[in-house]
C-alpha cells in the first residue's frame, strides 16, 4: 500500500489548496479514505472522511463548510479542496486508508496558512 499527498504549500488567510493523494497497492475503490492532520506540537487531527459504498462524506465541525473530500476512483486518487483557509489550518495533512482503524498513511503534505 502507498499513498502520496501533493499539493500543500504556503498561502496567505482566506485563500484556498487543493490537497490530492495518488494511492496504489490495494483497489482504492473498495475503501473509506480519510484526511487527518497533525499542527506543530499537537496530535493528529481528524479532518474528514469519504466512504466507498455511497461516497458519503463526513467532517470535522472546524472545517465544515469550507473543505471538501471528493474521490476518483478511476484515477486511484483522494482530494481535498481547502477554501477560506485560517492560520490555524496550518498543519501536515495526511491521507489514509481504512481498514478496520486508520491502517495506511502517506508521508504527509505541509500547509502553512500565513500573512
Amino acid at each position: 500500500v502507498q499513498l502520496v499527498e501533493s499539493g500543500g504549500g504556503m498561502v496567505q488567510p482566506g485563500g484556498s489548496l487543493r490537497l490530492s493523494c495518488i494511492a496504489s497497492g490495494f483497489t482504492f475503490s473498495n475503501y473509506a479514505m480519510s484526511w487527518v492532520r497533525q499542527a506543530p506540537g499537537k496530535g493528529p487531527q481528524w479532518i474528514s472522511t469519504i466512504k466507498s459504498s455511497d461516497g458519503s462524506t463526513y467532517y470535522a465541525d472546524s472545517v465544515k463548510g469550507r473543505f471538501t473530500i471528493s474521490r476518483d476512483n478511476a484515477k486511484n486518487t483522494l482530494y481535498l479542496q481547502m477554501n477560506s483557509l485560517k492560520p490555524e489550518d496550518t498543519a501536515l495533512y495526511y491521507c489514509a486508508k481504512w481498514g478496520d482503524t486508520l491502517d495506511a498513511w502517506g508521508q504527509g503534505t505541509l500547509v502553512t496558512v500565513s500573512s
